[in-house]
Order: structure tokens, then C-alpha cells, then sequence
């Protein structure tokens, strides 16, 4: 689809839906609804919780389901939500959940049923474990009595109150007979959260509706529409248009956009994303067998160290991120969780330093050939590596000006080579056809599920499903650390221990952190009477860990005619001109992953 529409952009075509004009097109609303638009440069992956991945995709998720906790609105600490009270055996290894009584919006009732054969599905279905299987990897069995859910851990579980599952209706999916192939596409859905999806266009938008039944009680407007754009200059368009009324996870380019523009908010605060390379180091599946065709010098240490030390990640930020993000000194946890964040110091801090870079490869062996681009030790293969990135995203062109630039001080070649969202998602997290590619995390305020994507366990099966994986990493010193953390029950001790994990992966570097961006993002003032960030007051709308900025949000109603006080159309679909193309209808939009990118994607 992308390139068909890039070709038509280059002719200046105006893309229409031939013969469908109108169809394309969602229903006016009727006069007085509160309808919330918005807008995101990320399509969701799957409707099926148990194989989203995308960030997208996963905060949609989360309002349309109940959790047995959620992150406090003020403190970011496990709260009550489908679990209305719990309590834990001495020996912490059994915890019994309370559920509460409640209903599903076709008005059956929450039962610790359902969350028991969400919990157990996950552990026996390989394709149920692809978003969150290392969640339940500790459980020993779990089932449930009347309203009480009762989960017996092989080994005491920190985390286990920040658990990222959300609880599906058993009575709705056990009747899903093939779970890795199934979209979760039926609508409406039976949801427990504050929305019910009523309508999907995949690759264009998401339309809910608020749940008469949420246990909170129904949301204050009366729709919330997720709609795509194909590139973030058509949502700034749209935006400034009146089309949608807000937009997160913005680019600082964008950001800087809205500068001026009228009845905008510009909402710019510290994120809780880490931007990073992913290194193909020698990838392998769970059963330990070879896959992909990564360069054979990436499996050296030394080599991913002399590329750490040749990047200057303090030019990466004021160059490609418009001084909108802070350099990562540390590893994948952002420093917004001050609790969990590392950060190196002394020696062992890795500063730009091409010279030192140039020293470590020639003392392993990398010799410069007469072109000045280093071999293999034997002399055999060139030090040519590709860098994936994503198609249309012209911050990671950017960045890949700037690797290229600096490897090329240190005898290596970058090639950069970009990808549609689903070939990214396949090779880079599957198929292992990369070298380095450009990654990033939307990290909880527990940091496990993060750290998580890093285990031998998240590696593809031999089949290619499960998985989950960020870097193919499997390392003993990193898998006895992470058992560790997760039976520590002292949270200044459990952090410590995560801090170990960081510093592991920092100086392993199957991943190279570059910078921190902050979070960046933008509404109508004029159509968005209010909305608390998670946590309140100078924290995150779109870009959250919860619901509670879309459960609180308030907006003016529609007049006649479908336009609120901004002037913009309500009917959910985008009329903009993107380099003097004329897009109608939800028809080309960005597809990007949750996990995967520089601005995402993981959750």
C-alpha cells in the first residue's frame, strides 16, 4: 500500500476510493455527542490481545479491558481494577485476588473464570505467549473459586502486582479454535474496561464507544476514535485542521510544528521510552539452533563495544531530536523511574571516543584493507553491515546519516536498508535477516516485562511462534539476575538487582541505548475541556501507561452538522493535503511497530 500511494504522490494524484466514495466514509454523528479523535502515526498489528505487540495496539487494549491491577493515577503503584483487594502465604509463594463483581458489556459477569483461563491459556498455547508470555512463566498453576482467583508461583514473583495481562471473557474466546491465526476482529466486542470497540478498518481506524457497565462508571464522552495517518506531517495537518484533537508520540520536527498554532496544546514532558540498537549477535531459537544471517563480527563483544564508543549520542540528540531528549548513559529503562534507573560511571561509562573504538578493533584483529574498510580477522569478509529502519520515517534516515557517518571512522560500512512495518517486525524479531537495527520501549513503572524481552524464552520456537524477543539475547549471567529480581520481595533490593541487568546489557551491548526522547504531544483546547495525565500533573496522555487520561478526558459536543467548536468534522475520517495530495478517507496510513520503533514502539 505504501508504495502505491508513494507513486501516486510523486505524480500529485488525488487518491480516491473509486466507487466507494461514500462507503469509505464513517456515519455523521448525531448532534450533541462528545466524540474524542486521536490521531497516531502507528496502525495496529492485532485486535487479538494475546498477539498485539505495537503500542498502538496495546493502549487500546487497555481500555477496552480490565487488568487485576492498574497504575495509581497519582503514585504509578498497583491499584485495584478487576482485583478489588488481594493477599499473599507467608512464604509469598500463593496470591489469591478477590475479583470484583462486575459485568462484561453484553452483561455477563466478571468471574475469576475468566481471568483463570486467560492466565492458563497463556501457559499452554505457544501462539497465546507472543505478547505476554514471560508474565506467567513463574506460575506454577492458577485457578479460581467462586470470585477468587488463586495464582501458586514456583518461586515468590516482585511483579506480580504490575501484571500486564488483560483479562479476556472465557465465555467470548474459548470458542477461538485457532488462537495464532484469529484477529479479534468480531465486533462489538465484549469488553470489562471503560470502552467497547465497535468498528476496526485495519490499517485505517479504530472506533469505541464507552461501556455503560465500566465498574468506575461510563466515561464522560461518548466515542473515542484511533485514527491512522500514513506519516506524522499529515497528522500535524490534521491537528492544526480541526480533523483529530490530539496526537501523541510526536517526533520533535512535528512537535516544533505546532508552535503557534491556534487552540493547541504543545504537552512536552520527560517519557519513558528508551531509543536503542538492536544488535544481531549470533541469533538462535529456543531450542538453540542457529537463525537469520547476521554478520559474523557482531558476535564479537569487542566489535559491538568499538561501535558503542563511535557513536556521539549527545550530536544524535541535537541533530535528530532537536535537544528533545536526553543521551542514554545507561540502558533501557528511562530515568523517569528513578527507583530502576542505571547509569554508568567511571571506566566503565562508554563515551564518544573514535580513537578508542579504532584501538579495540585493531588489537582484536579487524584490520583497515586499503579502502580503509576493516576485514574479519581471517580476512575474509568485509566489516559491511545493514541497518534496518523503518519506511517513511525520516527521523531514522537522520539517524542513519549519522551512524553511517560515525562507524565510517572506524573502518565499518552501514547500509542502510528500510522496511514496511510487517517485514521489520518479521526480520528483526523472527527470521533474524538483519545486522543492526534501530529499536525502543515504552517501559512500565515495573520495568520486569522490558527486561522480559531480553530472555532466552522470548527467542522464536523452531516453528517461529512465541517469541516476544527484542535481541535474541540469551545470556546465563542475565537469566540467573532476572530469576533473582523476581523472587526479591524488597523493592530497594529488587532494584538493585534490575540495575545489575542494565549494567549487563550495557556492557554485553546486545543492545545499544542512544537517547531518551521525551514525550511529545499535542490537543485542542478548544475541542478537550479536560484531561489528567498518568501520573497527574506533568505526566503522559497518549503516551501513558494507563487508561485514566482517556477515562477522564472531557470534550465539547458535537453541534449539527458533526463539527465541534474547532470546526472539525467528526465523521473519523481525514480530508488533509500531504504534499499536494489530497487523501479521503482512512485509506494510507503508517504502519510501524510497538516494539520496534525509534519513536514505540514497545510497550
Amino acid at each position: 500500500m505504501r508504495k502505491w500511494f508513494a507513486r501516486l504522490a510523486v505524480l500529485g494524484v488525488a487518491l480516491l476510493v473509486a466507487g466507494q466514495g461514500q462507503a469509505a466514509l464513517a456515519q455523521e454523528p448525531s448532534a450533541g455527542k462528545k466524540i474524542v479523535r486521536v490521531g497516531t502515526t502507528q496502525a495496529v498489528d492485532h485486535m487479538n490481545p494475546f498477539l498485539a505487540v505495537r503500542l498502538v495496539s496495546t493502549s487500546i487494549h487497555r481500555w477496552m479491558y480490565g487488568f487485576l491491577t492498574v497504575p495509581d493515577p497519582k503514585t504509578l503503584q498497583p491499584s485495584p481494577d478487576l482485583a478489588e483487594s488481594w493477599t499473599t502465604s507467608p512464604d509469598g509463594l500463593t496470591w489469591t485476588f478477590k475479583i470484583r463483581n462486575t459485568k462484561w458489556s453484553d452483561g455477563q459477569p466478571v468471574t475469576a473464570e475468566d481471568a483463570a483461563w486467560t492466565f492458563n491459556k497463556i501457559m499452554t498455547d505457544d501462539a497465546a505467549k507472543t505478547a505476554n508470555g514471560p508474565s506467567v512463566e513463574n506460575f506454577e498453576s492458577v485457578t479460581a473459586n467462586g470470585q477468587d482467583l488463586v495464582i501458586k508461583t514456583k518461586a515468590p514473583q516482585a511483579s506480580m502486582l504490575d501484571n500486564p495481562v488483560p483479562i479476556m471473557p472465557k465465555h467470548v474466546w474459548e470458542k477461538v479454535t485457532d488462537l495464532a491465526s484469529y484477529e479479534g476482529d468480531v465486533y462489538p466486542t465484549v469488553s470489562s474496561g471503560p470502552y467497547i470497540a465497535v468498528e476496526h478498518k485495519k490499517d485505517q481506524y479504530v472506533k469505541l464507544k464507552a461501556n455503560p457497565n465500566y465498574w468506575r462508571g461510563k466515561p464522560k464522552i461518548d466515542e473515542l476514535q484511533v485514527i491512522f495517518y500514513d506519516n506524522p506531517a499529515a497528522s500535524i495537518v490534521g491537528l492544526k485542521k480541526g480533523e483529530i484533537d490530539l496526537i501523541g508520540r510526536l517526533y520533535p520536527p512535528d512537535f516544533e510544528a505546532l508552535k503557534g498554532a491556534p487552540n493547541v496544546v504543545q504537552w512536552n514532558q520527560q517519557g519513558r521510552r528508551a531509543a536503542y540498537l538492536q544488535i544481531n549477535h549470533g541469533a538462535t531459537t529456543t531450542d538453540n539452533k542457529p537463525i537469520g544471517d547476521g554478520h559474523p563480527a557482531l558476535k564479537d563483544p569487542k566489535v559491538r563495544q568499538a561501535l558503542h564508543f563511535a557513536i556521539d549520542k549527545q550530536k544524535l540528540v541535537t541533530e535528530t531530536q532537536g535537544g528533545l531528549a536526553k543521551p542514554a548513559d545507561g540502558s533501557i529503562i528511562p530515568p523517569m523511574y528513578k527507583d530502576f534507573f542505571w547509569e554508568a560511571t567511571g571506566d566503565e561509562k562508554v563515551t564518544y571516543d573514535p580513537a578508542k573504538a579504532n584501538k579495540i578493533l585493531d588489537d582484536a584483529g579487524y584490520k583497515k584493507g586499503a579502502d580503509g574498510i576493516r576485514t574479519m580477522p581471517d580476512g575474509k569478509k568485509k566489516l559491511e553491515f545493514r541497518f534496518a529502519i523503518h519506511t517513511d520515517t525520516p527521523i531514522e534516515d537522520k539517524l542513519a546519516e549519522y551512524l553511517t557517518g560515525f562507524f565510517k571512522e572506524i573502518g565499518i560500512t552501514l547500509t542502510t536498508q528500510k522496511l514496511d512495518s510487517s517485514k521489520f517486525t518479521e526480520q528483526t524479531g523472527v527470521t533474524a535477516l538483519f545486522d543492526i537495527a534501530i529499536s525502543g520501549w515504552s517501559v512500565n513503572p515495573d520495568p520486569e516485562e522490558v527486561l522480559a524481552t531480553h530472555l532466552c524464552s522470548r527467542r522464536p520456537t523452531p516453528s517461529g511462534e512465541g517469541g516476544g524477543t527484542e535481541s535474541f539475547y540469551c545470556d546465563p549471567t542475565f537469566e540467573k539476575l532476572y530469576q533473582e529480581q523476581l523472587k526479591e520481595l524488597d523493592r530497594p533490593k529488587r532494584a538493585e538487582i534490575i540495575k545489575k541487568m542494565e549494567e549487563r546489557l550495557y556492557t554485553d551491548a546486545p543492545v545499544i541505548a542512544l537517547y531518551y526522547p521525551n514525550d511529545l504531544e499535542g490537543y485542542r483546547k478548544d475541542r478537550i475541556t479536560s484531561i489528567t495525565s498518568i501520573p497527574e500533573g506533568d505526566g503522559l496522555l497518549y503516551g501513558g501507561s494507563g487508561y485514566w487520561p482517556f477515562y477522564t478526558v472531557d470534550a465539547v459536543a458535537t453541534s449539527s452538522g458533526g463539527s465541534g467548536s474547532g470546526g472539525g468534522s467528526n465523521t473519523g475520517v481525514i480530508v488533509g493535503v500531504v504534499g499536494g495530495v489530497v487523501v479521503i478517507g482512512l485509506v494510507v496510513f503508517f504502519l510501524s511497530r510497538r516494539r520496534k520503533g525509534v519513536a514505540d514502539e514497545r510497550e
